[in-house]
């Protein structure tokens, strides 16, 4: 049996404004209608002898995640909720020892939440060559053909040939500069290293224990005391705090003599940057690529995505041009690797910018800010069908509901009653409340607040299907 393990960590911050912390790439729809999450979980729809999967996510957007996993095609999912970031090394080691529980020992498949992968049926050849050699006892990791020089990725150097299209490693070379790079491209036998591997739960946890025994040993506790959580299964945050941070490359990879390394030429990209996703696209004449209400003349060699209005760019070159609602970027193609130090900076002056969109997503829905003052907040909230607000009075606040489309149920004190469309209500300070889609469709209304604090954590919850404290 093979487990997909697939590590949803990352934030992506070379891809801002479009993903920020609390809402990072793997939870976008940057090249289709699917997010790259539920990209990577649907490759999986048509392989007979996969039926569950682990993935493995930042608590803080556990129920975008979980909406998501919903939706996709596969079903069988575990949620690990990792309390904070340890690196890779850790987040395989706690799949590990969910894989092995009930006293299995599958081959787990692990992958980036993050990449995009175009030729799906050569990956999945790919994997049944890595399930021949994860029987065998080896890790297995992928390398991606180079086809050109790259020096954002490192590389992994082909050994002896064991099999079919399969080499032991020689050896981890870290990111090259260009020089380097274009050695290894006339020398042949060097390959990106792809952040993809393959094996045996046991084989890696064994590796593990050996190579780092105090990484092990903290895994072994903190997943031990783990708890189930409505979909999710809760780290021991404590003990988990304690755990040693380091990648798998370096960790494991790179000290045992049992790894092999499977070339794949599978259309692979890391999603890494605009001109990375730029270049997975369908360019027009000029290789532009345009997204959204875009007018481009006379402009070449761009990427232009509009998310919120109409963007005319007029005589350009080799531009990046990304407009969300409450930021903007423009940025030459050779400075995008230069974004993350710009959202360090931002991060720095704490703009909010760097953490959310406008569009905030919620277990129950979503909601997008339209308007704000000193005392006044406006919202528009977007309830999914069935879905339920939290019981929950505020201290500081006042809100007047007005609904836009669908049926409400309102809970108002000791008043309950049903709000449709064009109908309104007032919910005073002080007073509990609750909100409750009753619904087929979605329910859309506008909130506008008003009062002296007008803060997310102006909240008192007292009953929560979510098991929620804080933010509604």
């Amino acid at each position: 049996m093979i487990v997909p393990v697939i590590l949803s960590g990352g934030s992506g911050t070379r891809l801002w404004p479009l993903s920020r912390k609390m809402h990072p790439k793997q939870l976008l729809p940057l090249l289709n209608e699917t997010t790259l999450l539920q990209d990577t979980v649907n490759r999986f729809k048509n392989a007979d002898e996969i039926n569950h999967a682990v993935i493995i996510c930042n608590e803080s957007y556990r129920f975008m995640v979980a909406e998501q996993v919903r939706q996709s095609e596969i079903e069988g999912m575990d949620i690990i909720l990792e309390p904070i970031g340890r690196n890779t090394a850790p987040a395989i080691a706690l799949a590990a020892f969910n894989a092995m529980e009930d006293e299995q020992d599958p081959i787990l498949l692990v992958l980036p939440a993050d990449h995009d992968i175009r030729d799906v049926e050569g990956f999945l050849d790919a994997v049944e060559v890595g399930q021949k050699q994860s029987e065998a006892g080896n890790l297995v990791t992928f390398g991606i053909v180079p086809d050109q020089p790259e020096t954002g990725y490192g590389y992994i150097k082909a050994g002896d040939s064991i099999d079919e299209n399969c080499y032991s490693v020689a050896n981890f070379v870290e990111k090259p500069d260009k020089a380097t790079a274009e050695s290894y491209i006339e020398q042949g036998g060097y390959y990106w290293n792809s952040g993809m591997f393959m094996f045996k739960a046991s084989v890696y946890l064994e590796a593990l224990e050996r190579l780092r025994p105090d990484m092990y040993e903290t895994c072994r506790t903190a997943y031990a005391k783990a708890e189930r959580d409505m979909d999710f299964l809760r780290l021991d945050e404590e003990t988990f705090a304690n755990c040693p941070s380091d990648s798998i490359d370096y960790a494991v990879m790179e000290k045992v003599d049992n790894a092999v390394v499977i070339p794949v030429d599978i259309g692979w990209s890391d999603v890494g940057s605009w001109t990375a996703l730029q270049n997975i696209g369908d360019a027009d004449a000029m290789n532009n690529m345009i997204i959204g209400d875009v007018e481009a003349a006379a402009s070449k060699n761009c990427y232009i995505r509009a998310e919120s209005k109409l963007i005319v760019a007029l005589g350009v070159d080799d531009l990046i041009i990304v407009d969300t609602d409450d930021a903007l970027l423009v940025a030459h193609r050779e400075k995008v690797q230069d974004i993350k130090t710009v959202v360090e900076k931002l991060h720095e002056e704490g703009r909010d910018e760097v953490l959310l969109h406008t569009n905030v997503y919620r277990p129950w829905g979503r909601y997008q800010g339209i308007d704000s003052s000193d005392r006044f907040l406006a919202k528009r909230i977007t309830v999914n069908p069935g879905a339920v607000l939290s019981l929950q009075l505020h201290h500081h606040r006042a809100e007047h509901w007005v609904v836009v489309s669908g049926t409400a149920k309102v809970t108002k004190g000791d008043e309950v009653f049903i709000l449709s469309e064009n109908e309104s209500t007032y919910i005073p300070l002080g007073v509990k409340h609750r909100l409750e889609n009753i619904g087929k469709i979605p329910l859309e209304l506008i909130e506008v607040q008003t009062g002296s604090y007008l803060g997310e954590d102006d909240i008192v919850r007292f009953d929560d299907l979510y098991g929620r404290e804080g933010q509604k």
